[in-house]
């Protein structure tokens, strides 16, 4: 016989509190969904059976009115970042793949505690359907929040290896030992890079396929050969002037963004360096970006619109079914070769 108050019924809170979890843990745990720890759900259900717990249908039958809204969220603290275009394609793909729903796409930004907290409580008040997140860098625990809260939620990308939030990915590690493989078989043998922020796992992957690429060529991998940029074209510019100064000899060079590739042909042009003839350089993405520069960019294509079509999919099939589990989806990446490499 469960413990219970006089005259009260116990809540879905305090079912939570006495487990240790947030709500949303409960919430999957009463509705039988996958990805909730063995201990965790054992400790719920105890909890439950303690307080005698009984899940209110008819509160859970209002909560399933809908919204019809989406929310996109920008988790990236710098506001000028907006401007790149990873941001504004991405925005694009979201926006295509719901064109045939019912659903509007609602875009904010969530930078800090306090924001987290009041885009949280924003959405569990039945203002938003689902949750669309980018550019999450490795320790933010918005992703977690929402979990706890109970909202459907998909990743573009992911935060670590071991992600539990369903994600949609580009193959990033492959797509750089693509691109730096075909510079080493063109005859290049000192091929710089020019990374993420490493705080991202994105960064984190396509320096790894860097490396990858130059051991299985049994290159020694030099570590004056590797900057650190933020995916701008302005980070691009001053690694590849940092390269320079450091290793005058080197003759490609890989950028993990087609705008940082962009600031690296910049830095190469300022110090009379010739693209593809003296310097080859392979950036990646492929936006519209790669076939304005001087040369046009070999670049990496990741397929933004299928990732776009892909999150949206993942997030309306979870909307439908709580009981859906967490999915990890990773789409190839294809290098696109043009003019300076």
């Amino acid at each position: 016989m469960g413990k219970q108050r006089p005259g009260t019924a116990p809540t879905l809170e305090e079912v939570a509190a006495l487990a240790g979890v947030g709500r949303g843990t409960v919430s999957r745990v009463i509705n039988d969904v996958a990805g909730v720890k063995d201990s965790t759900r054992r400790a719920v259900q105890h909890a439950i059976a303690e307080l005698g717990y009984v899940p209110n249908l008819a509160a859970r039958s209002l909560a399933g009115r809908r919204a019809d809204a989406v929310a996109l969220v920008m988790t990236e603290p710098n506001w000028g970042k907006f401007a790149e275009p990873f941001f504004s394609e991405t925005i694009r793909s979201v926006g295509d793949a719901l064109t045939d729903t019912k659903m509007q796409l609602l875009l904010t930004q969530v930078r800090t505690d306090g924001e987290r907290r009041r885009f949280v409580e924003y959405a569990r008040g039945g203002r938003v359907d689902g949750v669309l997140l980018m550019s999450v860098h490795a320790e933010d625990p918005l992703p977690d929040m929402l979990a706890d809260a109970g909202l459907p939620t998909v990743m573009l990308g992911r935060r670590s290896g071991d992600e539990s939030i369903t994600y949609v990915d580009a193959d990033n590690a492959g797509g750089a030992r693509s691109a730096v493989a075909h510079l080493l078989s063109s005859g290049r043998s000192a091929v710089a890079t020019i990374t993420g922020p490493l705080d991202m796992y994105v960064a984190q992957c396509r320096l790894r396929g860097y490396r990858q690429a130059l051991e299985r060529a049994g290159v020694d991998v030099k570590s004056s050969w590797v900057a650190e940029g933020d995916f701008t074209e302005q980070s691009g510019r001053g690694a590849m002037v940092e390269i320079i100064a450091r290793e005058p000899g080197i003759d490609a060079v890989f950028a993990a963004s087609d705008s940082m590739a962009a600031g690296a042909l910049s830095a190469l042009r300022a110090a009379g360096r010739r693209v593809p003839e003296d310097v080859a350089v392979i950036g990646f993405d492929d936006f519209l970006l790669a076939q304005r520069t001087d040369p046009k960019l070999t670049t990496v294509r990741q397929p933004l619109e299928e990732i776009g079509r892909t999150m949206v999919r993942l997030l309306l099939e979870e909307m439908e079914d709580s009981a859906v589990a967490w999915r990890h989806v990773i789409l190839r990446t294809e290098l696109v070769l043009r003019d300076s490499a």
